[in-house]
């Protein structure tokens, strides 16, 4: 299928078939190793055992990748696929219901081709029984007829890369996770790899940038690419109206301040949290449940989106008893003593 940049395009709100700006956002996403900016180690690693594979003519390892949401887990499937020349099928563990779902995905694989299941760890347990022999001996058992006429049937697999992401590595059963030959864990992005990744994504989407201006929006991404390219296009669009179309440091910061980002990346909701447990909780300890309770938001976004950054910089701390807020915390947001209020 194939669109028509050339004419004026005016899309709707929900369309079935891709759009320019769906385009746009696609090519964003590096396609091999040399383009994948930060994570050294597992992409060195990784280049090892790809060339490995394809000198020995065989599929790569089944690959476990794990890490917080946003740093490229879905991305670096893509990336071995292509390094591999082989195709990818893209799916999720929610997504697969029942073990006939993910027979009909396996059967209809060709030899070498790369499954990524997204969120394997929220894979149903009757399914994830019949991961073990596909990825071991490559061939699943399906049962064929009920009751005493049933037979047991065993197809043969091509042989496939399987490739799951998480970011709960710790809720993966030890079975399943011990089948994975391969297990990468991505970590937070410093500043310098954040600001390469906005200097290029600025280049494919042909905007003007200054380093400074890159290095503004890296600052305040959280450690994460996609953060900072999601803050890309907002302070685009405030440099195209307010500043001329460059992205300079001043208009990334006027523009980040105007979406209360502050200068460490934290947002609404980050120094909700902190000023929540400050006030209502003398800084702590707290509850994540009844953290989540008092400013409204699920439990489960605040421990995966929210409190590994918090802690990364030391702001917040984890105990026995709950969460504890730090005296950096106090320091950034201009609070004296626990209590006290807000400087602001």
């Amino acid at each position: 299928m194939s669109i028509d940049f050339s004419q004026d395009y005016e899309a709707p709100i929900v369309t079935s078939t891709l759009t320019p700006m769906d385009s746009e956002e696609v090519s964003l996403r590096p396609r091999f190793l040399r383009d994948y900016h930060g994570q050294e180690k597992a992409k060195q690693n990784l280049a090892v055992y790809i060339e490995a594979a394809k000198r020995r003519g065989e599929s790569l390892d089944h690959v476990l990748i794990s890490g917080p949401p946003g740093l490229g887990k879905t991305t670096l499937a893509g990336v071995i696929a292509n390094e591999m020349g082989k195709n990818i099928r893209i799916t999720s563990g929610p997504a697969i219901e029942k073990a006939g779902d993910l027979a009909a995905l396996l059967t209809n694989l060709a030899d070498g081709d790369v499954l990524f299941i997204d969120e394997i760890h929220r894979l149903d347990r009757a399914v994830e029984e019949i991961l073990y022999p596909a990825m071991e001996d490559y061939a699943i058992d399906i049962i064929v007829g009920k009751g005493p006429s049933a037979n047991s049937i065993r197809l043969d697999l091509p042989h496939f890369t399987l490739i799951g992401a998480t970011t709960r590595a710790g809720q993966l059963s030890s079975p399943l996770r011990d089948r994975f030959g391969v297990q990468l864990r991505l970590e937070l992005y410093n500043k310098e790899e954040l600001t390469q990744i906005v200097m290029r994504s600025a280049s494919l989407l042909q905007m003007e940038i200054e380093r400074a201006g890159a290095e503004e929006i890296a600052s305040r991404s959280r450690g994460t690419p996609r953060i900072a390219n999601r803050m890309l296009r907002r302070v685009r669009d405030f440099a195209q109206v307010e500043y001329d179309g460059v992205i300079t440091r001043e208009a990334a910061n006027h523009a980040l301040l105007r979406l209360d980002v502050d200068e460490l990346g934290l947002d609404n909701i980050d120094r909700k949290m902190l000023e929540t447990i400050i006030r209502n909780y003398s800084g702590g300890p707290v509850g994540l449940e009844t953290l989540a309770a008092t400013i409204g938001e699920e439990a489960v976004t605040l421990e995966d989106v929210y409190e590994p950054y918090l802690m990364q910089i030391g702001f917040l701390t984890r105990t026995p008893r709950g969460r504890c807020v730090t005296r950096l915390a106090y320091d950034h947001l201009h609070i004296e003593t626990a209590g006290q209020q807000l400087e602001f």
